[in-house]
């Protein structure tokens, strides 16, 4: 097992308003102790080879790997020309996996958005369609593609269409290839779906490939149920809030335990920082103190 970070609280600034660059964030995150920071395909300016290579350059001078690229492809759109849009970037961010990661980093994999006229059925058989089509793509690149049991990316309309565990699940275990297809476990969004993040777990422990480590907590004299929404997920209350991993709702000591049983060999990255850098480096101290714990021997990059 090995730790790296990803800066959620700086998504916006650097992919949305510009003020920030992916220079500026590998520049800070040397302090706070990761070993790897994923990448967002918003971060970059450029998909040319210059660019990514002097991100690549900026990365390794910083001491850090690049474990995985979260993308967030829509598979789902009832526009079939968009469809294939989404497609042909989704091969084009493989590459770039590829080339900032090397062999076996992950690329994310999302199923797309929950469009009110896609029925579920017609979004499973899109969804599916769609990584088989690129399975011979991770193949050829040797990268992994990584699902994650996610709830929305943050410039899309709508939630995510495999929000749900029995949805995510329909997809995941419709995808037979283990060497190169996986899931990207994410427990806190396993909460927001007002989903179990352990139950979940134990369904997909040995298709894990990547980890989500956040943390939610709430806010002092609300519950969950009174969080749940109508359709039965918890959305982005704001008395669902982000704390210090280890502090919140996630039981990380079974998702830990759960892990090391099923063998898991990757990485576990930090979302963090909503409410300061420290918080970051704390999170990321409890890291350390479960790998200790549960992977004694340091584990090796998956």
């Amino acid at each position: 097992m090995k730790i790296s970070a990803f800066p959620k609280c700086y998504i916006d600034d650097i992919a949305l308003h510009r003020t920030m660059t992916v220079f500026d964030w590998i520049g800070m995150a040397g302090a706070r102790g990761a070993e790897g920071l994923e990448m967002y395909d918003g971060f970059f300016t450029s998909l040319d080879s210059a660019y990514l290579d002097s991100v690549g350059e900026a990365l390794s001078r910083a001491g850090f790997a690049m474990p995985m690229l979260c993308c967030s492809p829509d598979f789902t759109n009832p526009d079939a020309d968009a469809r294939k849009r989404a497609l042909d970037r989704e091969v084009e961010l493989m590459r770039v996996t590829r080339r900032l990661g090397g062999p076996r980093a992950a690329c994310r994999v999302l199923s797309g958005q929950r469009y009110p006229q896609v029925s579920l059925g017609q979004g499973i058989e899109w969804v599916v369609e769609a990584i088989n089509r690129l399975l011979p793509v991770a193949r050829e690149y040797d990268i992994v593609l990584a699902m994650e049991n996610h709830y929305k990316d943050g410039f899309w309309k709508y939630p995510e269409f495999a929000q749900k565990k029995e949805v995510f699940l329909s997809i995941v275990s419709a995808i037979t290839d283990r060497t190169h297809f996986g899931v990207q476990y994410d427990p806190s969004n396993a909460i927001v779906a007002g989903d179990d993040p352990i139950a979940l777990l134990r369904e997909v422990a040995g298709r894990v490939v990547t980890m989500h480590a956040s943390d939610r907590y709430l806010a002092e004299g609300t519950t969950l149920d009174e969080l749940k929404q109508s359709d039965g997920t918890l959305g982005y209350s704001p008395n669902l809030r982000h704390g210090v991993t280890g502090k919140g709702l996630n039981d990380y000591d079974a998702i830990f335990s759960i892990l090391a049983g099923a063998g898991y060999t990757g990485w576990v990255s930090i979302e963090d920082g909503m409410n300061g850098m420290d918080e970051m480096r704390e999170s990321i101290e409890f890291l350390e103190r479960m790998r200790a714990r549960y992977f004694p021997a340091g584990g090796r990059i998956h």
